[in-house]
Order: structure tokens, then C-alpha cells, then sequence
């Protein structure tokens, strides 16, 4: 029974590495942007907060009126011109416009070469998490192999089920990817 329950902890921590690869990649893509405002466009904006790095996110009010705008909405006034440094330091080709009360950004429409770059971009993220999910596959496999207590057919058999579950998830990582591809493509 416990050659059975060592199986089943080996097949579900290789189900968990392959599930967080495809979590990391998934917060990763948020952060291209497609065209479209988005408050995750600063996800990796951060601000002088009295002293601290801080992300932009804790330190304002984002919000979207419509696909081409940002607003951000500083809770202390004080902080507009850091949150404008923020942004600017933060290298995203955003033109930041402070009108005393709240920071606006319009976001540009992008050009045929840089939606080309975007999805690159996208397509070496979800190499990334493919190399972790076959990492995963891997010390699965040597887990089983190094292991005295199973049959070598209980071997064979766990060597397929981790490489079901390993297609699986290239599988849905190659969907989340043709749906990025097109939400960046897409004008």
C-alpha cells in the first residue's frame, strides 16, 4: 500500500510544478500589454514611499475609463511626482500627465513591429514555462527510477502517466499562448 501512496506523491508534485509553471506564465502574459489600458500594464511600476519601494498598486487608486486611458488616483496627493518618477523609471513608453489631482497616462496604439515584439516576447515566456514543466517531468521520472520499491511495470506505467500529465499542460500552455497571440495581434 505504501509503494502506491509514494506513486501518488510523485505524480502530484509533478501535477503541482506543471500547474504553477502554468500560474507564473499566466501573471507573466498579464503584463504584456495588448493595445488596451489595463492596470496591470504597472504592475512592476514602483514608488518612493516615504523611504520605501513600494508597488505603484499600494499607493493609488488604477483605474480604466476606457481602452486607451489610465488614471491613477494617488490616495496622499503628496505622492504624484514619485508616481510619476515611478513610471517614468519603469521604462514602459509611457508619457505620464499630471494635473494636480490624479496622474493620466494614454496609452499608444500599437505599431505592426512592436505587436511582433510583444508576442516574442510572450512566445519566450511560454518556452520558459515549458522547460519548467519538462523539469518537472524529469525529476519525476528520476524519482521513480531511482526508487528500489517499484516494479519496474509500476515504473513504466508512472513514466506515462507523468508524460499524459506533462502533454497536458504544453497543451494549455500552447492555448494560453495562441489566445495571447491574438489578443495582441488583434487591432
Amino acid at each position: 500500500m505504501a509503494m502506491n501512496e509514494d506513486l501518488e506523491i510523485i505524480l502530484d508534485l509533478a501535477k503541482d510544478s506543471m500547474s504553477n509553471a502554468i500560474s507564473h506564465l499566466e501573471k507573466k502574459l498579464l503584463n504584456i500589454r495588448a493595445g488596451k489600458a489595463n492596470p496591470n500594464m504597472l504592475t512592476n511600476v514602483f514608488v518612493d514611499y516615504y523611504g520605501t519601494s513600494t508597488p505603484i498598486s499600494q499607493t493609488a487608486n488604477i483605474n480604466t475609463p476606457d481602452g486607451r486611458t489610465l488614471i491613477i488616483q494617488p490616495w496622499d496627493k503628496s505622492m504624484l511626482p514619485e508616481i510619476e518618477k515611478g513610471i517614468e523609471v519603469a521604462n514602459l513608453g509611457f508619457n505620464p500627465m499630471n494635473n494636480g489631482e490624479n496622474i493620466i497616462i494614454n496609452v499608444p496604439v500599437l505599431t505592426e513591429e512592436r505587436r511582433r515584439e510583444l508576442v516574442k516576447q510572450a512566445k519566450n515566456e511560454v518556452e520558459e514555462a515549458k522547460i519548467a514543466i519538462r523539469n518537472a517531468r524529469k525529476e519525476a521520472n528520476n524519482e521513480i527510477k531511482k526508487s528500489n520499491e517499484f516494479s519496474e511495470d509500476l515504473k513504466k506505467n508512472s513514466e506515462l502517466d507523468i508524460q499524459e500529465i506533462t502533454d497536458g499542460s504544453i497543451k494549455k500552455v500552447d492555448i494560453i499562448f495562441n489566445e495571447k497571440q491574438e489578443e495582441i495581434m488583434t487591432l
